[in-house]
């Protein structure tokens, strides 16, 4: 498997929905609690750009091993393992280096900051199997795009932000036969809103993907969310995502947790309604559907530009 291979068999470019996250939850602890450590940050990049390509090779080899409908719709040519007649060993082998990389990572990490991150990092891993993988996948059930979203938008800004925090989210501390946990509510609460946005645009990534292939889904026994409640009402839910992230922003704003230069996002409206009102006209795999990773990453991607304005502005001009 040559390097061009491997990026379309881990689906390269979908990565963005992991990276930015990391990113956002970086950012924010730079701005709420002004520290970075930048060894902690490569471990955490390396698990988890790792462990996301490893669930995405898993979901599509798993896919090629379920199918039920092996021709007529592009099977041949959506599916990387039959595309690139990948041998089933190597396929294999690379999920577990994949795998490997991500561990070795997340325990890295683990020895740097705690056994919170060892908790999430772990819930993390097990959710990311389940998934792809198992009797009843996450992904062929209609929780995906709560799962996804969750953990992909919140999990992963909380851990990231975190990491940086020493400590000033939760603490959680072996002492003998006691365990004793502490969370600071507010400030699990503030993240959790911040994370909103990211969460609302990776389900969206999602369902927008499950729209798509909501008659190929019926065919292979995959019952998504758009297969559950109709391709109408998946439609709505796919706008109103998108306007209740923008709400949340004001809120935070409101709330002196972002800086009010983030009431500039809400010019990315415009170029988001209008990709918006594409999608509802055509739900097209190989068109539209990239319409829902190009919002979230002008959300995400927009957000992050203020934040490190933000940054720079406060350690420039302290208050």
């Amino acid at each position: 498997m040559n390097l061009k291979i491997f990026f379309k068999f881990v689906e390269l470019p979908t990565k963005v929905a992991s990276m930015l996250p990391l990113l956002l939850g970086t950012l924010y602890a730079l701005y709420r609690f002004e520290d970075f450590y930048i060894l902690r940050f490569a471990l955490m990049f390396v698990s988890l750009l790792s462990f996301d390509m490893a669930t995405t090779a898993i979901n599509n080899y798993y896919d090629y091993k379920k199918a039920a409908k092996t021709h007529g719709y592009g099977y041949e040519t959506h599916n990387p393992v039959v595309h690139y007649k990948l041998k089933e060993s190597t396929v294999v082998a690379t999920i577990v280096i994949l795998l490997v990389l991500a561990a070795g990572g997340g325990i890295a990490l683990v020895s740097q900051t705690g056994l919170i991150v060892f908790l999430l990092g772990g819930l993390s891993f097990l959710i990311g199997i389940l998934y792809s993988f198992g009797p009843i996948p996450i992904s062929r059930m209609p929780l995906g795009e709560l799962f996804s979203g969750l953990f992909m938008g919140f999990v992963i800004i909380f851990i990231s932000a975190y990491i940086h925090s020493d400590q000033a989210v939760v603490t959680l501390l072996l002492q003998g036969n006691w365990i004793s946990l502490h969370i600071n509510f507010l400030e699990v609460l503030y993240l959790f809103w911040f994370s909103v946005p990211a969460i609302l645009g990776i389900a969206g990534i999602m369902l927008a993907n499950n729209i798509c292939d909501i008659e190929d889904d019926m065919d292979n026994r995959r019952y998504t969310l758009p297969v559950y409640i109709g391709r109408k009402n998946a439609l709505l839910l796919f706008k109103l995502l998108y306007y209740v992230s923008f709400v949340d922003l004001i809120v935070l704003v409101l709330l002196g947790i972002h800086p009010v230069l983030v009431l500039l996002l809400l010019l990315t409206l415009i170029p988001l309604r209008r990709n918006i009102a594409r999608f509802q006209q055509e739900q097209h795999k190989g068109t539209t559907f990239i319409l829902s990773v190009k919002n979230f990453m002008l959300m995400s991607a927009a957000r992050i530009i203020v934040l490190g304005i933000a940054v720079i502005w406060v350690s420039i001009w302290p208050a």
